[in-house]
């Protein structure tokens, strides 16, 4: 029993988009997009999120919470000249992404850390009191 139905002939889009991504007229392929990688984990007492963001400096990052949504966001433009005696030339470069994560209940949002260190953007995200797990207890019989 087939599940899927595949075709072997998916030349066409593929060569639609390489004719219209191409920048084959010096700055007509439209800017892709970049999100940085994430790593999130979960302890008993805490979420931890590690982003790799290599290239931008601590100064230019922006971390923010605003209700439940923890928002990463960075923009770096660099300029660039070189000069010469038959020609000038300076290229502008722009390196931006913005990340948001819903965040929940369980999250204290008045304790949140971040650390950056060589490319590794580091934030933990402590848990409340209450999402805590609680040690066993026993009960007595009457």
């Amino acid at each position: 029993m087939k599940l899927a139905h595949t075709t072997a002939n998916n030349w066409l889009p593929s060569l639609i988009d390489e004719m219209f991504t191409n920048d084959f007229m010096g700055g007509t392929a439209p800017l892709k997009t970049w999100n940085p990688a994430v790593n999130i984990s979960e302890a008993d007492d805490k979420f931890e999120l590690d982003m790799i963001i290599p290239g931008f400096k601590k100064e230019n990052i922006s971390i923010e919470v605003d209700q439940d949504v923890l928002t990463i966001s960075s923009e770096v433009t660099n300029d660039k000249e070189e000069k010469t005696e038959q020609f000038t030339r300076k290229e502008f470069t722009l390196k931006s992404f913005k990340r948001s994560f819903n965040l929940p209940d369980t999250v204290n949002k008045e304790n949140i850390a971040a650390d950056y260190n060589d490319g590794i953007l580091n934030i933990v995200l402590p848990k409340k009191e209450e999402a805590l797990p609680q040690p066993k207890r026993m009960i007595s019989l009457k």
